[in-house]
């Protein structure tokens, strides 16, 4: 079981980022192998914190316009449906403007 925990992240014996519900468990994002498999397939909290100010101001569109809910730990695919987004905004932008986008991509 210690290998488990030093895998996980636990320190106190109970999976970290896992929550107790009335005999439920639900994941919360603590960093736990779920979080670890996420970054390696290019998703997670890690790969948010390498998005540009467009990705983020989509993030923030879907979030707070939309209501999709929390864009904190999102999948590999959902990141890749955002650079989608991101890209041919810029490519819109670049169209009208003739100018590239103000915020550089990474």
């Amino acid at each position: 079981m210690d290998f488990l925990n030093k895998i996980t992240g636990d320190k106190q014996n109970q999976p970290q980022g896992t929550v107790h519900t009335q005999g439920q468990q639900t994941s919360q994002s603590g960093g736990g192998l779920m979080d670890k498999l996420h970054g390696m397939a290019g998703g997670g909290t890690q790969s948010e914190h390498k998005e540009d100010g467009l990705d983020k101001g989509v993030d923030w569109v879907q979030e707070n316009v939309f209501k999709q809910g929390s864009q904190t730990n999102e999948s590999a695919l959902e990141q890749a449906k955002d650079e989608k987004i991101s890209d041919m905004i810029r490519d819109q932008y670049k169209k009208g403007t003739g100018k590239d986008f103000p915020i550089a991509d990474k």
